[in-house]
C-alpha cells in the first residue's frame, strides 16, 4: 500500500464566533483570516479543537435472511469540541450561549441569561481554520451551534483555568447544511 506523506495533517486549529447569520467567506478565501467586522477570534485553545460526527443507523432485517439487508439513516449529530485557554467573559458568555455584558472605566462584567427555557436560545457560527492535506488550509464552518455541555471555571494552583466547549451544530434549513467544509488545493 502506497502512502502520500503529503496527506499526513499535523498542527493546531484557530476557532472564531460570528452571530448566527453571519457573512461566511468564500470558498475561495479559504486561506484568508475571516473578516473581523463578523468573526472573532476566540484565542487560545488547549489539547486541540475537534470535530466529531455521529450518525445513528436502524438495521432493516427479514426473517430469510441473517444479514443486515440495509439501514436507514435515523439521527445525526456533529460537534465541535476544544478548551478555550483564554478565560475571557467574552468566552465565558459564548460558553453560556448568551448573556449581558456591561464595562466601565476599568471594569467589566457579564450576567447570565436566566430567561425561560421556553425562549430560543441565542445560536451562533463558528469557522474552524486548520489544515488540509499537502500542508494547505481546511475551513470548516458550523452554521448553528450552541454550548450543549457543562460550562466551569476552574482555578487550581498548578494547573491553568481553561473553558472546556462542546458545541453542537442543530438543522439550519432544507436548503443550507448544518456545517460546510473546504479545502485549500493550491
Amino acid at each position: 500500500m502506497a502512502v502520500t506523506t503529503t496527506n499526513l495533517i499535523q498542527g493546531p486549529s484557530t476557532l472564531y464566533s460570528g452571530v448566527f447569520g453571519a457573512t461566511e467567506p468564500t470558498d475561495t478565501a479559504v486561506n484568508t483570516t475571516p473578516a473581523a467586522s463578523a468573526w472573532t477570534d476566540l484565542g487560545g485553545t488547549q489539547d486541540g479543537v475537534k470535530l466529531s460526527i455521529d450518525q445513528t443507523y436502524s438495521e432493516l432485517e427479514v426473517d430469510q435472511i441473517t444479514l443486515r439487508v440495509g439501514s436507514r439513516l435515523t439521527k445525526a449529530d456533529f460537534t465541535i469540541e476544544t478548551s478555550l485557554a483564554e478565560p475571557t467573559l467574552e468566552n465565558l458568555s459564548l460558553s453560556l450561549n448568551g448573556g449581558t455584558a456591561a464595562s466601565g472605566s476599568g471594569w467589566k462584567s457579564f450576567d447570565p441569561n436566566v430567561s425561560s427555557s421556553a425562549t430560543q436560545p441565542n445560536y451562533f457560527a463558528v469557522i474552524m481554520d486548520g489544515y488540509a492535506p499537502g500542508q494547505f488550509r481546511r475551513r470548516i464552518i458550523g452554521r448553528r451551534m450552541l454550548n450543549t455541555d457543562s460550562s466551569e471555571l476552574s482555578y487550581t494552583k498548578d494547573k491553568q483555568t481553561l473553558i472546556p466547549i462542546k458545541l453542537a451544530g442543530h438543522y439550519v434549513s432544507s436548503v443550507t447544511a448544518p456545517f460546510h467544509i473546504v479545502d485549500q488545493t493550491s
